[in-house]
């Protein structure tokens, strides 16, 4: 939920961008546009685009899932990362801001890899654990409502195989999560996430400074 990784100053920050970012020209041109939105602050930064582009290939990775579409900017960025034969089946309820992400998909040239399911994502994971896809997906990210991002896990952990990897967003949530007067509910749910995660022996975890906070949950 912020366009670039919190904790650096612009000058730092303007550099990384200068020495590492490689976009693609649609992604660009998809970040620029979702920019100019009222909401345009809940697009991931680039730099954790290409970041989990990376993880996509380095895992060689042939299926993944999304939760939380937005105006498509990290599926654009995955599935630019998957080969010709993979699959992103990305799970959302806004017609209105995938209808956006439909365009810039059909004009990467990548929407034959991206099977949108607009459906409350825990409906669409819960299918998809019930027809028996369980560990049959290389990659999973969660990027959607704080209050059900421990459903989320939950059925990402099953979907995913052995070795796969869950992408958690928003995870240090703009600092709050450190700020203890802060009570909010989406704060609350997502400290408790952060901490059952920290003690939850099903996975391998980092948590890293990336975005607004990425936690990798790697399946044992």
């Amino acid at each position: 939920m912020t366009n670039q990784s919190i904790g650096l100053e612009s000058t730092l920050y303007d550099y990384l961008l200068a020495v590492s970012l490689r976009e693609h020209p649609v992604l660009t041109e998809l970040r620029q546009a979702t920019a100019q939105l009222a909401m345009g602050q809940m697009q991931i930064a680039p730099e954790q685009g290409q970041f989990m582009a990376l993880l996509i290939q380095l895992m060689n990775g042939q299926r993944a899932l999304e939760v939380g579409v937005f105006t498509g900017y990290s599926a654009l960025a995955v599935a630019l990362a998957l080969p010709p034969t993979g699959q992103l089946i990305a799970c959302d309820v806004s017609a209105e801001y995938t209808a956006i992400a439909r365009q810039y998909w059909q004009k990467a040239g990548v929407a034959d890899k991206i099977d949108l399911r607009l459906a409350p994502a825990t409906e669409t994971l819960q299918q998809l654990i019930d027809a028996g896809e369980t560990a049959t997906f290389d990659f999973a990210f969660i990027d959607a409502d704080k209050s059900n991002y421990d459903t989320y896990y939950e059925q990402a952990l099953q979907l995913v195989r052995v070795g796969g990897v869950i992408a958690i967003d928003n995870v240090l949530w703009y600092g709050r999560v450190a700020d203890a007067s802060v009570t909010d509910n989406r704060t609350k749910k997502i400290r408790a996430l952060n901490q059952k995660l920290h003690q939850d022996d099903r996975v391998d975890l980092s948590l890293l400074p990336l975005g607004d906070g990425l936690t990798l949950a790697r399946k044992r």
